[in-house]
């Protein structure tokens, strides 16, 4: 392994925190992927409002991925979608978009778990500026397949070990779900220009060294790797091409030239976007710095 990324505790709502592996000062990127946060496991209380209300993006797609608990999607094309376990919400932004991420109605007002990772895909600049668009793929539509013994993979996004996930993306993206059962040792080849395993619990093994949970361990380019769990463990693998340069970010965009941030930015301060359909509040913009 080259990397070890450390997280970064966010406050998101209502007491839920969030871990943020990237961008780091270390690396700012893997592949596209440009955002990576992982939030829970957590049980909210009944009285905990975990709503994020409507807030914009501009050049990047945001992926959505549970392991426990639902969201409630909705978005200025009008989308409203309830996001469950083993899903993929992928949403682009493109040009601009504006979404909020919600309790379902029927879990207000009762406890409830939540436990997921959120990932922002850079756009690549002939394509930042398309027209804003949404994606939902089911949990049973999401190809799985056992290439090793005591290896499950659930392509999310992308291509591996001959299945192709139905998502579709501006640029060559890898998202995977591995399951590893106890006492596995499998080998993870080289499938992208960059890769980084992320281990949301528990412990393993690469090539020899012990891997900890919740940090974001970045691999050697072009050689495969030994992954090694002694107990039942879960993990995610992300990668692609790497970006020809990094984009600039600001609050919740993203772009290749500061530019077009500073135009989102005036456009929200303006009240420019398109608004969601039926909801009226909007999260304020932090301060804009030139």
């Amino acid at each position: 392994m080259t990397l070890l990324l450390k997280p970064r505790i966010h406050d998101l709502a209502g007491g839920l925190q969030v871990r943020r592996l990237l961008p780091a000062a270390a690396q700012r990127s893997v592949g596209p992927f440009v955002f990576f946060d992982h939030f829970g496991p957590v049980e909210l209380p009944a009285e905990v409002d975990s709503d994020v209300g409507p807030h914009p993006h501009i050049g990047l797609a945001t992926v959505t991925y549970l392991f426990e608990g639902r969201m409630l999607h909705r978005d200025s094309l009008g989308t409203v979608q309830e996001i469950a376990p083993g899903a993929v919400n992928w949403m682009t932004a493109g040009r601009g978009i504006v979404h909020s991420e919600r309790t379902p109605d029927d879990q207000r007002g009762r406890a409830r778990r939540l436990h997921g990772l959120q990932l922002w895909v850079g756009l690549p600049a002939d394509q930042e500026q398309c027209a804003p668009a949404f994606q939902h793929v089911e949990a049973a539509a999401i190809p799985e397949t056992e290439p090793q013994p005591g290896l499950r993979v659930r392509v999310l996004v992308g291509a591996a070990f001959g299945q192709v996930s139905p998502v579709r993306t501006a640029t060559p993206t890898l998202y995977l779900d591995l399951a590893l059962d106890a006492g596995a040792r499998v080998e993870l080849p080289p499938l992208a220009e960059q890769l980084a395993l992320y281990l949301p619990a528990g412990e393993a093994r690469l090539d020899g060294t012990t891997l900890p949970a919740q940090q974001l361990i970045v691999l050697d380019a072009g050689r495969a790797a030994l992954l090694e769990a002694d107990a039942p463990l879960r993990c995610v693998l992300i990668g692609g091409a790497a970006l020809p340069k990094p984009p600039a970010m600001w609050w919740n965009f993203v772009a290749s030239e500061r530019a077009l941030i500073e135009a989102a930015a005036e456009r929200w301060q303006a009240d420019a976007f398109d608004p969601i359909p039926g909801e009226h509040d909007r999260i304020a913009m932090p301060p804009w710095r030139r």
